[in-house]
């Protein structure tokens, strides 16, 4: 288990870990109860799981809440649920819906973290007089010459570093990530030596408050408009087909277009949410080079940078970094210029900065990367 980096004894030292309900998180309050911390367990409930999800793996519903409560138990912890089911529709399922409505493609993991966990929850976690806030996320903190570091997983499989860009120094300094040295493999193989409840329980999948996967229906309910129909175009403006909402197409889609007969095969290029109208083309129109970000969270030493600076970068958490440079300006954007360029730039998407596995920082993808 990685460091903690504490001053005081574990007896001492309390911690308060974030459990989903979920095997990550249930290790993570495991490993740090057995090393003799003084470990407080708290599960939000974020949504009403019985008439929205129907299906096993979705986070913070009514079947973790019992899981991550009989893992307490287990382990011999306090445990506490705390609904936060209206500050998660405001600041997360609002803002997704929103985002999928203006033509972008939404992170909702990475507003979660932002927000309803490494805000709310570590506000809570600071009035219990806690040390710090753990959780089960793969990735590293290390101490550096300017204080606490945030560097990916060990395991490239699992690194979660893409979702955490925009957490705090602050919030950085407060956070533990018990699991970031260890390999899912590993992790399991705790849960079962502990005799977790969990310990053969599946991995969630996909958007914890989508039902069944399908989050056009979900953006469809609360934003009613998004499901104008509109048409297909190519980028003369020539109608090609028609849609049923521009919520059914994100940048770089190629399958389930709606669209045969196609000499070369299309992609979206752009999504035009105040005409809806959805614009294709060939693959090559969706090479970029330059990427312009807006709201960049810098946590690399000192302030931001005002050169240019060499970095590696990830438009997507499943990429592998690609070479380029950044430079910020004083209105908290910046521009990427990648060595290679990359396809299906999304709006609403994040670009994560890299120094080899140390994360710099990141910014989210403006509107005008559309081709």
């Amino acid at each position: 288990m990685d460091s903690m980096d504490f001053q005081k004894p574990p007896g001492e030292t309390r911690i308060v870990v974030a459990m989903s309900g979920g095997v990550d998180s249930s290790v993570t309050a495991a490993l740090l109860a057995e090393q003799g911390y003084d470990v407080v367990g708290i599960t939000l409930q974020l949504y009403d799981s019985g008439s929205e999800v129907h299906r096993k793996g979705a986070c913070c519903a009514g079947q973790d809440i019992y899981d991550a409560r009989n893992v307490a138990d287990a382990i011999g912890i306090p445990h506490y649920v705390l609904n936060y089911e209206t500050l998660f529709r405001e600041s997360v399922i609002d803002a997704f819906a929103d985002s999928y409505v203006a033509g972008e493609t939404p992170i909702p993991c990475v507003t979660c973290n932002q927000t309803v966990k490494f805000r709310d929850l570590l506000a809570k976690a600071r009035d219990l007089d806690a040390d710090a806030l753990a959780t089960g996320h793969y990735v590293r903190r290390i101490a550096g010459p300017d204080g606490p570091e945030l560097h990916r997983g060990v395991d490239p499989a699992k690194d979660q570093s893409y979702f955490l860009f925009a957490t705090t120094r602050d919030q950085i300094d407060f956070l533990r990530f018990p699991l970031g040295g260890m390999s899912k493999d590993i992790v399991r193989e705790h849960a079962a030596r502990l005799s977790l409840p969990v310990a053969t329980k599946p991995d969630s999948q996909d958007i914890c408050f989508v039902p069944n996967g399908d989050y056009a229906s979900i953006v469809a309910k609360l934003r009613p408009g998004s499901i104008d129909p509109g048409d297909i175009v190519d980028r003369d403006g020539r109608v090609l087909a028609h849609h049923d909402g521009i919520i059914n197409f994100t940048i770089g889609q190629r399958r389930g277009i709606g669209i045969g007969g196609a000499e070369t095969p299309l992609y979206v290029l752009r999504i035009e949410p105040d005409t809806h109208r959805v614009v294709v083309g060939p693959r090559a129109a969706l090479a970029r080079d330059v990427i312009s970000l807006h709201d960049v969270n810098w946590l690399g030493g000192g302030e931001l940078p005002t050169g240019k600076m060499e970095i590696t970068a990830k438009m997507r958490s499943t990429q592998l970094p690609v070479s380029g440079v950044v430079q910020t300006d004083s209105d908290g954007g910046a521009v990427v210029e990648l060595t290679e360029p990359e396809f299906g730039i999304s709006p609403g998407q994040a670009c994560v900065l890299y120094d080899g596995d140390r994360v710099l920082g990141g910014g989210w993808i403006n509107r005008d990367q559309a081709a």
